[in-house]
């Protein structure tokens, strides 16, 4: 097993991956910002190291800083967490020059999957069903750009192959509009990826955003962990999830199940991944994969009772897979709501101090939420503050608790999403299940 990890992250995931760590036995190095001295896990941890200025360019995302906290506190391994540098092959392929264990796949794998282009052909490759398109970056020459339009069939959506969190994209509806169209999605791209490719695919109407879970150990074993729903979003971005997706087709699943696990010992995949797809009319596209651990794993783990955070960290010490996918049940419902410190109806971030923090309980409720009373929500992060975390036995049941929980958690001091959340739990829509990813922003009246 690993002897001491470094925790390359903040927040709630931080204390998620400090909690892994020791139930494993593992000791820990929690980093800093200055504007984070005080995050509850760094009480918590072995050790800790404050590595830069608040600006997280600065010291989340300074390469050197982490290398040399690692280095000074003789940490052996370094978790990336979600966000900051967990998908940057740069990162991955410096811990391990440096003599460190990345816990997560290796830097070619995130390199591969981390262009769109890249990954898309590696799951045409694998029998992964995708979306149809460009196969590959669309061509500047204007007639085979518009070939290939004409081909695929209007509506199609240009995106940037380095792009992600719902950057980089634009949907054309005409001829017309598409060459203007790639050179703006191009000129963009590069701006704000370095990358100025980008490529073509059929623009799905309606679909539901559904992902599969998977874990793998680099060495030819591979299992998944059943599917999650992830189409209630505001601008690309995930508000609520649950597992398993509702109302999908057994058939389209167990084969789509089966081609990601393929698709892990193809690409020598190692550590926790999700494999995200649109949904349309019992078909499955990919459209991308994140190699690192998601905000919304927790739903996973309540359904099937594996932990994800600690089988990486088994995977990462060099143990191969103890569960076999004959041994992954999944059980019940669970659902997830994403709390974050901003104003429920125009979404603007509020950080500030909590005066008061009361987590809910009960029967299936898990909490995991870096706050405690006195906490200072600083306003240079992401504002992601927490997640309630509801399991039932049915769909029914974890909707009830959920609804109970949200009633009962108690955040003052600054404006939280909780009435949003309160909102959508007891939304007939929602709570027939299979809502598509627009439904949120029409819901709000976005669109």
């Amino acid at each position: 097993m690993l002897e001491k990890v470094l925790i390359a992250n903040r927040g709630e995931i931080a204390l998620r991956i400090l909690r892994a760590c020791k139930e494993l036995g593992i000791r820990t190095v929690a980093v800093h910002s200055t504007a984070d001295r005080e995050l509850m896990h760094l009480a918590l941890a072995d050790e800790s190291v404050c590595i830069g200025p608040a600006q997280a360019s600065h010291s989340y995302l300074h390469i050197p800083s982490i290398i040399a906290a690692a280095e000074v506190t003789g940490a052996t391994a370094i978790h990336p967490g979600y966000g900051f540098l967990a998908e940057n092959a740069d990162f991955a392929e410096q811990v391990e020059k440096s003599g460190f264990t990345f816990i997560g796949p290796t830097a070619d794998v995130i390199r591969l999957m981390g262009d769109k282009v890249s990954a898309k052909d590696a799951m045409k490759k694998a029998g992964v069903p995708t979306v149809p398109g460009s196969d590959g970056p669309l061509p500047e020459n204007e007639k085979q750009a518009l070939a290939i339009a004409r081909k695929v069939g209007y509506p199609v959506i240009i995106k940037a192959a380095g792009g992600g969190g719902g950057r980089g994209m634009r949907v054309v509806h005409s001829e017309e509009d598409l060459i203007k169209s790639a050179r703006l999605t191009r000129t963009e791209a590069g701006a704000a990826f370095g990358n100025s490719i980008v490529y073509l695919e059929k623009f799905l109407g309606n679909p539901r955003h559904v992902e599969v879970q998977v874990l793998a150990d680099g060495q030819g074993h591979a299992i998944h962990l059943g599917d999650r729903d992830c189409s209630l979003q505001r601008r690309h971005q995930k508000v609520l999830e649950e597992a398993p997706a509702p109302g999908i087709d057994p058939r389209a699943r167990a084969e789509v199940l089966q081609r990601c696990v393929e698709a892990c010992i193809e690409i020598g995949y190692r550590g926790a991944g999700t494999f995200e797809f649109l949904y349309e009319d019992g078909q499955f596209y990919f459209i991308e994969m994140n190699t690192r651990v998601q905000v919304e794993h927790p739903v996973t783990e309540m359904v099937t009772g594996i932990d994800i955070v600690k089988e990486m960290l088994r995977i990462a010490s060099g143990q191969k897979l103890s569960i076999r996918q004959k041994d992954v049940v999944i059980r019940g419902h669970a659902l997830e709501c994403r709390i974050n410190a901003e104003d429920p109806k125009t979404f603007m971030p509020c950080p500030g101090k909590v005066n008061h923090f009361h987590a809910p309980g009960g029967n299936g409720i898990r909490v995991d939420s870096h706050l405690y009373s006195g906490y200072a929500v600083p306003p240079n992060y992401d504002s992601l503050i927490g997640k309630i975390i509801a399991y039932g036995g049915d769909r029914d049941e974890a909707l009830a608790r959920m609804r109970n929980a949200l009633d009962e958690i108690v955040v003052d001091g600054i404006k939280t999403n909780v009435p949003l959340h309160r909102e959508l739990v007891r939304d007939n829509g929602f709570c027939e299940g299979g809502v598509n990813i627009h439904y949120l922003e029409h819901k709000l009246g976005m669109k």
